[in-house]
């Protein structure tokens, strides 16, 4: 018997499909960034704001050891955050439990965006949102007790622009003004490499930290000699 001899062929080999390539970052609806609440009954929510020049929400880091330098002041209190921007700061003392906060921002569209957001996390009764520069909004008066905001207020937020060493303007203002009631503490923020910031001889530099290029600092205001 004479067997035919083929030649033997290779098993094609298949092209390998290549890799799903990962899809682009997502970019901000309309042109507008988020920031993370990090603690109390709103969690995890994240609140939108638009992107402005000069816009910086305190980052996550040093939030979050702000409120833990606050875990055990925070609740039933009222707040004061005076440059608002994404509103970062005030809307975490609401997550935590303050009993109400006045969001001061100058910025048209940062102001009514917070507004749109404290609508959508449910805040709105908490909250008034006071579309106004900072240094007007304190040297506002004329209601009771010299203020038509409910002052004085258990807590201030100040983070200013950085880069206009704004802090040095505002502090006097915040005091002379009474903004802050005697035991009140005012959180504030400024770039790591201009230091501790000056405060009134009856203030209390209570705790000083940075991270990156942030300063931020806790100060307690007694109550002056004599009152």
């Amino acid at each position: 018997m004479v067997q035919s001899m083929m030649p033997s062929v290779p098993p094609t080999k298949l092209p390998k499909s290549p890799k799903p390539s990962k899809p682009p970052p997502q970019q901000p609806r309309d042109g507008r960034n988020s920031v993370r609440i990090i603690g109390g009954g709103w969690r995890g929510r994240r609140v939108s704001f638009p992107d402005l020049p000069g816009l910086r929400p305190t980052p996550d880091r040093v939030r979050e050891t702000l409120y833990n330098w606050l875990q055990h002041a925070i609740v039933g209190t009222r707040c004061l955050d005076l440059f608002a921007g994404s509103g970062a700061l005030g809307l975490e003392a609401l997550s935590r439990g303050a009993a109400a906060v006045v969001f001061v921002e100058q910025a048209q569209a940062a102001a009514r965006g917070l507004v749109a957001e404290l609508a959508r996390l449910g805040g709105t009764p908490k909250a008034r949102v006071v579309e106004m520069g900072a240094s007007r909004f304190l040297r506002t008066t004329g209601e009771a007790h010299g203020h038509p905001y409910g002052a004085p207020f258990d807590i201030v937020f100040m983070d200013p622009p950085f880069g206009q060493e704004a802090l040095a303007d505002y502090v006097p203002l915040l005091d002379l003004g009474g903004w802050v009631k005697p035991g009140g503490l005012v959180y504030l923020e400024c770039e790591k490499s201009a230091g501790a910031p000056a405060v009134p001889a009856h203030w209390e530099l209570l705790k000083s930290k940075s991270a990156g290029e942030v300063g931020y600092h806790l100060a307690r205001v007694n109550a002056r000699t004599g009152d």
